[in-house]
């Protein structure tokens, strides 16, 4: 895996490792920072983010790799002042990427699956668009103009990207001197708030110095108010990502190619509601409460969701391209079957048991032929999981329909 990648998948345990501690400091406290069908959509996103960037990073690298080999004017042969001049530029290029990404619609329609989130904790940290990186990276080639290995960009990347994962708390308050340099708790609770002083502010990413230079910057002065401006309310990872668009689409109706290109890449989210000639619907209230037996089912799914996808991380580069595209596909449709249990949707009753038996089959026939190696084990052990879960499922569904007919 020679990309970003590695560090994010060693970063894992050190991610869930720190949300605990938020947690039990937050409960130690008496505050409430995390709740169980926000936790579970962040980091569903945040799983998505990774899986489908696996696809779209041959393209990126490639792109970097093809400028570094023919365009390079100057060579940085010093990995470590390599490193200090890739950090800058990358913080300095992701200032304005960020920027633009509130700015203009449509990458505001990517960037927005960050911002949807009500609550600011780590795991708001995890969601992150699945097609951002795609519609952006192309901002970030003049750095490779300057003779830095690709393998050093990766590195600053990964330096930009984990960093600015323990922002996302509010548990840390102002940090003095270092609020002048430094991208803080503080200054990110700003940016991530709805408050009419804090809207388009506090975009850089390691260092606040360029919002200081550019007139962006704010200082965390009343309690922020987190989310965006108009309430998502869905917990569906998919429609997260693509209802904007369908804004958008909506907006477009009835208008010239001008117009319409306008509204794309010139106008930015402010201006988009000037031209919707309808309301994108809601699709749920979020105070609905899940009983305690569904909040466990949903824990365990999501637990084998995420170690399904750490597997499909370490292992992308020995897969097939059929078992790529596969894999990805399950991926996405227990995170959608996870969203649909939180809302309450009627048709997972019906799907649940074809998924868990699908997503059995499909595994041991892509371990037999891709691996081999502890088979017969695998097969008994994912056999017996399966048939447990189906049980537990069948039972859940049972009580549910007697509780619902009382």
């Amino acid at each position: 895996m020679e990309d970003s990648s590695i560090y994010i998948l060693i970063a894992i345990p050190f991610f869930f490792a720190m949300m605990g501690i938020e947690w039990l400091i937050a409960r130690a406290h008496k505050k409430k920072v995390y709740e169980l069908k926000d936790t579970v959509t962040n980091l569903s996103i945040g799983i998505g983010n990774q899986a489908i960037g696996l696809f779209f990073k041959v393209i990126m690298i490639g792109a970097y790799v093809g400028v570094y080999k023919n365009f390079a004017f100057m060579h940085i042969e010093n990995p470590w002042l390599g490193f200090l001049v890739a950090t800058i530029l990358f913080d300095f290029i992701f200032y304005w990427a960020h920027r633009w990404g509130h700015e203009i619609n449509i990458f505001w329609g990517a960037h927005i699956v960050h911002h949807q989130s009500e609550h600011y904790n780590l795991s708001v940290a995890l969601r992150q668009s699945w097609f951002h990186n795609l519609l952006s990276f192309w901002m970030f080639l003049p750095i490779p103009l300057f003779g830095i290995d690709p393998i050093v960009f990766l590195a600053a990347n990964a330096f930009n990207t984990l960093y600015q994962f323990w922002i996302h708390t509010e548990l840390v308050g102002k940090l003095g001197p270092l609020e002048w340099i430094l991208n803080t708790p503080s200054a990110h609770r700003v940016h991530h708030s709805t408050n009419p002083q804090y809207l388009d502010k506090n975009y850089g990413g390691l260092l606040i110095i360029w919002d200081r230079i550019f007139g962006t910057y704010q200082e965390e002065i009343e309690a922020p108010v987190y989310g965006i401006t108009t309430p998502l309310k869905s917990w569906n990872p998919i429609w997260a990502n693509f209802h904007f668009y369908v804004e958008i689409w909506q907006a477009w109706k009835q208008k010239s190619l001008g117009l319409k290109l306008k509204i794309l890449f010139w106008e930015g989210p402010s201006q988009l509601g000037k031209w919707l000639t309808g309301k994108v619907e809601t699709q749920l209230e979020k105070s609905q409460q899940l009983k305690t037996n569904t909040q466990v089912y949903i824990v365990l799914q999501f637990a084998i969701l995420m170690s399904g996808t750490v597997a499909y991380m370490a292992f992308f580069d020995e897969l097939s391209l059929g078992y790529r595209f596969g894999f990805l596909f399950l991926i996405i449709w227990t995170m959608w079957s996870i969203s649909a249990l939180i809302e309450k949707k009627k048709w997972v009753n019906w799907t649940e048991i074809p998924r868990l038996l699908i997503v059995c089959s499909y595994l041991n026939i892509m371990y037999y032929l891709q691996f081999i190696n502890w088979f017969n084990v695998f097969l008994i052990a994912s056999a017996s999981a399966t048939v447990l879960i189906l049980i537990w499922w069948i039972w859940h569904w049972k009580s549910e329909t007697q509780s619902n007919i009382a």
